[in-house]
This record gives C-alpha cells, sequence and structure tokens, in this order.
C-alpha cells in the first residue's frame, strides 16, 4: 500500500498497521477498558447534519482562524502526542515541519522523543508545548522556562492522566519505552524489517526532554502506564494551574476539560484556551466524547475562552460540525500519528492536504467562503 492509495483516514490506519510493530500501532490504535469511548469520539459527530445553503460565492475559501495568539490557515491542528519517534524515525521533527509547510499548530509532548530545543530550532511555525504537574514540581517549571527560550508560542496543561487509564491492548502487547524485544513481541518486530533497521540505525529513542531528570523511559524499559503513574503527581490541583498559567506569562491551554465546571474554572484561572478532550478515549471509559459536551460548555463560556475540540476527527465535516457549535478551533491526535507511521513527514502531509482539500469542498458544498461564518444555522441534531 502507498500513499496514492490512501483516500481516507482508515487508509492510513491500514498503511500504519503494515509498516510499524503491533505493539507499536496498537498503543496508537487503542483506547482504555473496553474502548468504548474510543469509538464514541468518532460515532458522535454522526448526530448532527449540517445545513447547506446555495447560490453563494465560494471562489474563494478562507480557512484560517486564530488560536492562542497565532493565525494558523486552517482551524484543525496537531495536537500533541508523545513518543514519536517510536513510529518513524523522523518523529517530532516530521511532524513539526509538515505543520509549519501547511501554516497551522503544532504541539510538542512533555514525553516527546525531540527536545523542546530542538523544535524550537527546527521549526519557525506556531509552536505549543504540553506539560503535565510533575512530583518534581521543579522539573515542571524548568520545561516552562525552557519554553520560553525557545521560542514556543503557548502552553497547554493536560490534566486528565494523573493516573493512567487501562490501556489493555498496551498489556496485552507488551508495549514499552524504548521498546522491549521479548520472545513474545520478536516476532512482531521481525516482521517490520525497515522500521527495526530505521530504529537501530539512527541516535537511540529517550524521553529527549527528561534526560538527566529520570532514567525511567530513555534508559529504563517500562510501560507508559508505569512511568504516569510513577511521575505525575496525583495532588494536582487548580491553584496549581493558576501557577503554571502564571509561570508561563503568555497565550495558555487546559487540555482534558470535560465539564462545564472545569471550563468555568478554566476561566476563572485566567486561561486563554480550553481543549475539550478524553485523551483519545484512552483514560477514563465511558465517558461523553468531546463533541457531546461541546454545545453545553460553548453555552456556558463561549466568548470568555477560546474553545478548542479535541478527539475522533476523521474528516473535515466533523470540523465543520464542531465549528458550526461554536469551536474556535479543532485539534488531532491519531490521525496524524497514521501517516507518520505511514510515511513519515510526507504521510503527515498527505494527512494535512486530505483535510484541506476536504474542507475546502465541504465548505463549497455548504454555501460559504470563510470558515468563521459557520454557526447553529448550519447543524441540525438529527432526532434518533
Amino acid at each position: 500500500m502507498q500513499l496514492k492509495d490512501c483516500h481516507n483516514i482508515e487508509d492510513f490506519r491500514k498503511m500504519a498497521k503494515s509498516r510499524i510493530p503491533a505493539p507499536l500501532f496498537h498503543y496508537i490504535d487503542g483506547g482504555a477498558d473496553d474502548e468504548v469511548t474510543l469509538r464514541r469520539n468518532t460515532d458522535a459527530y454522526n448526530d448532527y447534519d449540517l445545513i447547506p445553503n446555495g447560490l453563494a460565492d465560494v471562489a474563494e475559501i478562507d480557512l484560517s482562524t486564530t488560536i492562542l495568539g497565532q493565525k494558523i490557515s486552517s482551524p484543525l491542528f496537531l495536537a500533541p502526542t508523545g513518543m514519536t519517534r517510536l513510529f518513524h524515525h523522523d518523529g517530532e521533527y516530521a511532524t513539526s515541519k509538515a505543520a509549519e509547510k501547511f501554516g497551522t499548530y503544532f504541539g510538542l509532548s512533555t514525553l516527546s522523543s525531540v527536545s523542546i530545543e530542538d523544535v524550537g530550532a527546527h521549526t519557525d511555525g506556531s509552536k505549543m508545548f504540553q506539560i503535565y504537574i510533575h512530583k518534581d514540581r521543579g522539573l515542571t517549571y524548568e520545561l516552562i522556562e525552557r519554553c520560553k527560550k525557545a521560542k514556543f508560542t503557548s502552553l497547554c496543561l493536560t490534566i486528565d492522566t494523573i493516573v493512567a487509564g487501562n490501556r489493555e491492548r498496551d498489556l496485552r502487547t507488551g508495549m514499552t519505552m524504548p521498546p522491549r524485544f521479548t520472545p513474545s513481541s520478536l516476532m512482531s518486530f521481525a516482521m517490520r524489517p525497515r522500521w527495526v533497521y530505521n530504529y537501530l540505525t539512527h541516535s537511540d529513542f529517550e524521553l529527549a526532554n527528561l534526560v538527566g531528570r529520570t532514567e525511567k523511559g530513555s534508559k529504563e524499559n517500562i510501560s507508559v502506564i508505569e512511568y504516569l503513574n510513577s511521575q505525575f503527581d496525583t495532588s494536582l490541583c487548580w491553584d496549581d494551574a493558576k501557577d503554571a498559567i502564571d509561570a508561563w506569562g503568555g497565550p495558555f491551554a487546559i487540555k482534558g476539560v470535560m465539564s462545564v465546571e472545569d471550563a468555568k474554572r478554566s476561566v476563572e484561572v485566567g486561561a486563554s484556551a480550553i481543549m475539550i478532550s478524553n485523551h483519545g478515549g484512552r483514560q477514563l471509559d465511558h465517558s461523553p466524547s468531546p463533541f457531546d459536551l461541546l454545545e453545553e460548555i460553548v453555552d456556558a463560556v463561549g466568548g470568555q475562552i477560546e474553545i478548542i475540540c479535541d478527539g475522533g476527527i476523521r474528516r473535515g465535516t466533523h470540523v465543520l460540525k464542531a465549528m458550526a457549535l461554536g469551536a474556535d478551533a479543532c485539534s488531532m491526535g491519531r490521525s496524524y500519528l497514521y501517516g507518520l507511521a505511514a510515511d513519515g513527514q510526507r504521510g503527515v502531509e498527505a494527512v494535512l492536504s486530505m483535510f484541506e482539500a476536504e474542507l475546502k469542498r465541504d465548505m463549497m458544498l455548504m454555501g460559504l467562503n470563510s470558515i468563521d461564518k459557520l454557526n447553529m444555522s448550519h447543524v441540525r441534531k438529527r432526532n434518533w
């Protein structure tokens, strides 16, 4: 299978599955428990129809919007995802350059495999850094200062991973960081010789932002679940969020907001934006999808804080529905990781190109020439 054969995200998913070892694919692909929320994240968009209008001037389509202080060319950007050099040897170098090429935001995770400084030097595009509150508070604030020096444009704090979700696929496949070659997983790696060659002939995998602060995940094999449970502070509270916002002093998002109450608290502590997100269905199973909650959160805090809908997006129409319900932007994780695993930077660019084409075509079919003209009149909830 080649990139030219990929016409939708499911095609990129199949190509990714054929290119990387099973433990790594299932780490991208899987969710928590029975994966009910994982499936709901995408299925929720089917509850609304789009309402088109005809006889409109759609010769020129403007997809640009402004979020977290940056004008971006598309309302869809790359959410922070960790350890991407496991999926392709170019990792965050590839994803950040693809985002820059398409004029959209790139998110870098604390658990990235390329450092803050290297990404800062590698791309001039809009860059968000995603932080966690570690048990070692000094590490958290050290990361914030490093982002300032590397000229990142915004920060986001993830609040939904104080303990890792029950990711059963990872338990079954033995997924670790760095990968552990065991008798049970050896065949899966042996069947992907190109991945193995690139992994062994490029620089060693490490959690690049944490070198010297923790051996876990870089030199010491550890499951992702074990890492999250050992490093992140379960006493995290809203005062910690406010302290991080004050320490950064610039555009700041809170990621993992899944209630009106938390949306209101985000406004109170001075956040610039919220990312309605359930961590891709990887934390609390049977929680709602971000899209399920979007309308009520917009009703509660719309106009007071920027609202980003994160999760489950597989089509341009999904983005349009979220924007019509009041989102200021949308973000994706899995969708671009499938492209990365399929073919590195070219794969990510192919995903972004597909979404750009879908959004422009769908806007024309909607009779709209600017993304900021989308509103509630353009969607209707189905009466099931």
